[in-house]
């Protein structure tokens, strides 16, 4: 059951990752579109706003895809010295203060995000982009994040408690260096 809730969210997190790279492509040929206008004496303008907008979206987006592909960068000095019950531990500990952190992150975002469609804001550019269409998605993929890290570290507490370490480890471990270049 466990194995299957983390294939599920990684494949749906794929697609996220694919959306989201789809949407930096897009991105990327706008600016470059704008850069070959430029030299004919023109320009869409705006882009470096906009590939703004587009960086941040995608950044908290493509946070819970790198969960879990366990890209996130760890210290795991100590970790790798012990054995998988405390290795485990670590784990657990580790995913605990990261959703801890992301819920928080994504609590805080919420009243900018209230802010700006309360007031009907509107960036202070030349675009005067509604600030809601950039904060709206923003917004929802910190809460993504947020949501896919508790399930996640709820999953790993789940297989701990059960004792199925080397499961546990395959969903929230660190891997070193030396593993991966192999």
């Amino acid at each position: 059951m466990d194995q299957r809730l983390l294939e599920t969210l990684r494949s749906l997190n794929r697609w996220v990752a694919v959306a989201v790279g789809l949407m930096l492509l897009a991105c990327a040929g706008f600016v470059l579109l704008d850069i070959i206008l430029r030299q004919v004496g023109t320009s869409f303008g705006g882009t470096d706003e906009i590939s703004g907008y587009v960086m941040a979206i995608a950044t908290s987006w493509g946070m819970a895809f790198t969960l879990l592909e366990l890209g996130h960068v760890r210290i795991d000095l100590i970790r790798s010295r012990v054995g998988d019950l405390g290795r485990s531990l670590f784990d657990l500990f580790s995913m605990v203060v990261l959703s801890a952190t992301i819920v928080l992150i994504a609590i805080r975002c919420w009243p900018v995000v209230e802010t700006s469609l309360s007031n009907a804001s509107r960036a202070n550019t030349v675009l005067a982009t509604p600030l809601i269409w950039v904060q709206g998605p923003w917004f929802a993929g910190w809460v993504w994040f947020a949501l896919m890290s508790c399930i996640i570290t709820l999953i790993a507490a789940g297989m701990i408690l059960r004792g199925r370490y080397d499961q546990s480890e395959a969903a929230i471990g660190a891997f070193a260096e030396v593993d991966s270049l192999q």
